[in-house]
C-alpha cells in the first residue's frame, strides 16, 4: 500500500514532499542544506527554520518514507522504497492535474472571500508569470533550456490571446452558431 501524502500544515507537507523529491534526485539530505536549497529556490522569500524542517523530516522517517542516520552531529535522511512509491503517486496526481484535471483555484478564491473570481485568476496568472521570470533569472543551466522555456511561454500566451479574441467575438455575435450554440 502506498502511504498517503504527508498530513499536517501545508508548509510541512510541502517541506516533506520537497525533501523526498530532493532525496530521490540527489541522494541524502540534512536539514540545514534543505533549508538553504529552499531559500535559493524561492529567491530568499522563504527560509524555513529548524522548527519547520526537522518536524517535516522526522515525520517522513516516522512514516517510513525516509530513513534517518547520523553523520557526526548531522542527521541525514535518505528516501526509502516506500517514500519512492509515495512520491511516484504524488507526481502521477500532479501530472493529471497539470493536464487539465482538477483545479480548485476558484473554490479557494471563494473560501478566501475574493470579490471577483476573474480578477483572482488574473492575479494568479501574474504571480506565475513573475515566477517564470525569476526562475529564468536564477537558472544556472544552458541558454538553450532557457530559450525553450521562453518559447513555450510565448506560445501559451499567444494561444490564450487567440482564445480570448475568439471568445470576445462569440460573445458579441448575435448569431447562435457563432457563439457555439446549436440553432
Amino acid at each position: 500500500m502506498v502511504e498517503a501524502v504527508p498530513r499536517g500544515p501545508v508548509p510541512g507537507r510541502i517541506l516533506g514532499l520537497y525533501a523526498l523529491s530532493v532525496m530521490a534526485r540527489e541522494g541524502p539530505v540534512h536539514g540545514y542544506g534543505l533549508a538553504e536549497r529552499i531559500a535559493e529556490r524561492t529567491g530568499g522569500a522563504w527560509r524555513p527554520g529548524a522548527g519547520a524542517i526537522y518536524p517535516a523530516l522526522n515525520g517522513l522517517a516516522r512514516r517510513h518514507l525516509a530513513r534517518m542516520s547520523r553523520q557526526g552531529v548531522r542527521r541525514v535522511y535518505r528516501i526509502t522504497p516506500t517514500g519512492r512509491r509515495m512520491l511516484r503517486e504524488v507526481r502521477r496526481r500532479v501530472a493529471w492535474r497539470s493536464r487539465g484535471g482538477l483545479d480548485l483555484s476558484l473554490l479557494w478564491a471563494e473560501i478566501a472571500g475574493v470579490g471577483d473570481p476573474g480578477e483572482h485568476l488574473v492575479s494568479r496568472l501574474g504571480v506565475h508569470l513573475d515566477a517564470i521570470y525569476e526562475y529564468l533569472l536564477r537558472r544556472p543551466s544552458g541558454a538553450a533550456d532557457a530559450e525553450r522555456l521562453r518559447r513555450a511561454v510565448r506560445e501559451r500566451l499567444a494561444d490564450a490571446e487567440r482564445r480570448l479574441g475568439a471568445s470576445d467575438a462569440a460573445v458579441r455575435s448575435p448569431f447562435p452558431a457563432e457563439r457555439g450554440v446549436a440553432a
